[in-house]
């Protein structure tokens, strides 16, 4: 890694816990304490936009010399810093970062003042009908989905409490004729937008449209490396081929392609066809998702791996990744714990802190690695991400069916601070919280989503970790269920 050239979110994290000392925080909450504050900040230092004053100019100086003190630890010039924060995306990250330090300390993990990051359940309107849909997906939009103008007060509550990154997802968000609109309007506010989609419906005009409307990154779901296995678990002849369609499509019109599949013991032996699939078609990532049972999911709830299954497979991907020519990432939180442990073994090269912001840290990066999968902290939910759904509830995690506020009725910024079990999934030292006395409640904390399907509890045990595997032994035992072992 040349650090002369490079300055990713896995330095600027490094260097804030460096330099962030007590005379900038205090500067910091005494006059930048909006984070759209600091945002303007780094444009005007970044000189994407001009001061409109003596303070404005004072602040983006203040600001400006903080990180070129940090930029000066890792080998990066300032020129390679405004670079940086010329992206708007970044200066929003950059921003809750900041600004989250400021107002809570440096935390473990790191406590945030807005989420990185909010998956947008857009619709419950879908054209497939998958096995595991969390969603229970139909084929018609529900009744109590958002009008447009409500769609647009989300977009401008999220923009004002400093959300970097919005997900589209669903159902099915190209089935819902309000998608293109809060789309492009959403895009005028600087976010990192991506779709999560199930592809069939991306053709080269559609692609093109989603470059056009600001969409970067396209994650489409494919459960299997051939039509047999995908289109009999996603319900529907054809599904499989569409798919495929629309990923080139997308790679095509310019798009960061990314493929999602959702491990069971339905497609886990086809994991590395699937692998060298996503190779021959050139796709930026491969991400394995975590199978949760909830939703349609309960009803396969024995097709889900067993902790040896889970941590053999996520080797298997941290091995691959190590080739260097796919990111290649898992929603398990665990993933987090293999990458640190094979990095500080000798074992492999990089550490993956999280699965959906793009950070991959080399071995040189030293001991800023633990920091940084500290930091970041494994399981997201409800700390550095969360869900909306059709009808503006908000939900620790689209996988978690608990609503813990309404974005419209009770405001985005309110429920995501004082929102008591938001709150609650901050603390990984809490007594009640199960994996307070794990080495890596840091860095893993354990899904909470599996923990709320399987217990109800969502501080409770994830009996997909093979730490847990006297508790997922007791479920097998206490539902007399016996895993669908693979072949």
């Amino acid at each position: 890694m040349d650090k002369k050239n490079e300055f990713d979110e896995g330095e600027i994290i490094e260097y804030l816990h460096k330099v962030m000392d007590n005379k900038f925080v205090k500067y910091i909450l005494k006059n930048l304490t909006e984070v759209k504050k600091i945002e303007r900040s780094f444009a005007i230092y970044a000189g994407v936009e001009e001061p409109k004053g003596l303070g404005e100019r004072v602040h983006a100086k203040v600001v400006g010399e903080a990180i070129e003190r940090g930029a000066e630890k890792f080998g990066a010039s300032p020129e390679a810093v405004k670079k940086f924060l010329k992206d708007p995306y970044m200066r929003k990250a950059f921003a809750v970062i900041v600004r989250s330090i400021a107002e809570y300390g440096i935390t473990k993990p790191q406590r945030l003042i807005a989420p990185f990051m909010v998956v947008w359940d857009f619709t419950k309107q879908c054209n497939l009908r998958c096995k595991h849909c969390y969603a229970n997906a139909t084929p018609y939009p529900a009744p109590d989905e958002l009008t447009l103008e409500e769609k647009y007060n989300v977009v401008d509550q999220l923009d004002e409490a400093g959300v970097a990154a919005v997900s589209f997802s669903g159902g099915e968000p190209l089935t819902n004729k309000d998608f293109w609109k809060v789309a492009k309007y959403a895009s005028t506010k600087g976010f990192y937008l991506t779709i999560a989609t199930n592809g069939t419906l991306i053709s080269e005009n559609i692609a093109n449209k989603l470059r056009e409307v600001g969409i970067r990154y396209a994650e489409i779901s494919l459960d299997g490396p051939n039509p047999e296995v995908h289109d009999e678990f996603r319900g529907v002849r054809g599904a499989f081929d569409a798919a495929l369609r629309g990923i080139k499509n997308a790679k095509k019109a310019g798009l960061s392609v990314g493929i999602a599949t959702t491990a069971t013991h339905h497609n886990l032996d086809t994991i590395p066809e699937m692998i060298k699939l996503a190779r021959d078609l050139k796709v930026d990532r491969f991400i394995v998702f975590n199978f949760i049972p909830t939703g349609r999911g309960k009803n396969i709830v024995k097709d889900d791996l067993t902790p040896k299954e889970r941590e053999d497979l996520m080797k298997l991907l941290y091995e691959e990744w190590q080739k260097g020519d796919l990111q290649i990432f898992s929603t398990c939180p665990a993933y987090s714990r293999i990458s640190l442990t094979a990095m500080e073994e000798k074992k492999g090269g990089k550490v993956s802190p999280t699965h959906f912001a793009e950070m991959e840290l080399p071995a040189e990066f030293g001991g800023a690695s633990k920091a940084l999968t500290e930091f970041i902290g494994g399981c997201g939910a409800g700390r550095i991400y969360c869900s909306i759904e059709h009808n503006g509830d908000i939900q620790p995690c689209v996988f978690i069916p608990v609503k813990v506020g309404n974005v419209i009725k009770d405001g985005f910024v309110n429920v995501w601070k004082n929102s008591p079990i938001l709150n609650a999934l901050r603390d990984r030292d809490a007594k009640d919280y199960a994996c307070h006395t794990c080495p890596f409640r840091y860095v893993c904390g354990g899904c909470r989503a599996r923990a709320y399907a399987y217990h109800g509890d969502l501080l409770g045990p994830d009996p997909g970790c093979i730490i847990m595997q006297k508790d997922w032994d007791e479920l097998v035992k206490k539902w007399s269920i016996e895993p669908v072992l693979s072949k």
